[in-house]
């Protein structure tokens, strides 16, 4: 904690000029590793006979094509009859991450100042079933994820969330464009940030954080992937433009949003 709290006092909030209230800050959260303390689409292995795949289920992965995979995952689900209400029930077990329950309750007394939205590659069905059963719906304006739905025969199917030219990304999802796209959706809307706040884990985050501008913050999970090539990135004298805060707990990420409505 005493390191978070030194590279807080580092990372100077924008002056507000006397009109908060008129401000807003957009939060961008990915979901699996950073929402909740597990990977949606590794933990709905659970449902599967003697809670496992098979090898060679296992090994057709093959890398940027991972929403392909689930669907196979998926398909070997419904083979072997498990339903959607089995799916739901496991999928609501999944832990949230440490003092993320407190940071989206507090984010959600305080909507007037947070726009808040998910970019994910786990699949609008996970992470509906995920935020409804703990109430935290309504604390994100918008969800960006691979669409997902049960067929009429009980079969639980996913598709590619866009087409992008993005080389860095998965074939599925680059999550800049996701991002670009939304921000200027907003400012057709009239709505521009204050600064924008991006809450990550994984090696697909990067992307978006390259995009990020000097007075944006990126905030990466301690340990982590996203972390590692931050520093990376740095060592190698090419850093991002963005400060850059590191958070072990949610609550860390409370600490930061508190200090900017304090200003």
């Amino acid at each position: 904690m005493s390191r978070f709290c030194e590279m807080l006092s580092q990372v100077s909030p924008p002056v507000l000029k006397g009109v908060a209230l008129s401000m807003k800050f957009l939060l961008v959260f990915d979901f699996d590793h950073t929402i909740i303390d597990e990977n949606s689409d590794t933990w709905i292995v659970k449902c599967a006979p003697e809670r496992k795949l098979p090898n060679e289920l296992r090994n057709s992965y093959q890398p940027g094509h991972w929403t392909e995979y689930m669907g196979r995952v998926f398909v070997y689900l419904g083979d072997n009859g498990v339903k959607e209400d089995e799916m739901k029930r496991t999928m609501t077990t999944i832990p949230f991450t440490a003092g993320m329950i407190d940071l989206l309750g507090f984010i959600g007394e305080n909507k007037e100042l947070f726009d808040c939205i998910i970019v994910s590659d786990s699949n609008t069905v996970f992470i509906d079933w995920i935020l409804k059963a703990a109430d935290f719906h309504k604390v994100f304006d918008e969800v960006f994820t691979n669409p997902a739905a049960f067929s009429s025969t009980g079969y639980l199917t996913v598709q590619h969330f866009h087409a992008h030219h993005c080389t860095k990304c998965p074939k599925n999802l680059c999550k800049r464009k996701v991002l670009k796209e939304f921000l200027d959706k907003q400012l057709e809307r009239g709505v521009s940030y204050t600064q924008i706040i991006y809450i990550g884990d994984g090696g697909n985050d990067l992307c978006p954080v390259m995009f990020l501008k000097k007075n944006d913050i990126a905030m990466p999970r301690q340990g982590y992937t996203l972390e590692k090539r931050i520093s990376q990135l740095a060592q190698s004298l090419s850093p991002v433009q963005c400060s850059v805060l590191v958070w072990s707990s949610a609550v860390n990420i409370m600490s930061y949003l508190k200090s900017l409505i304090k200003e």
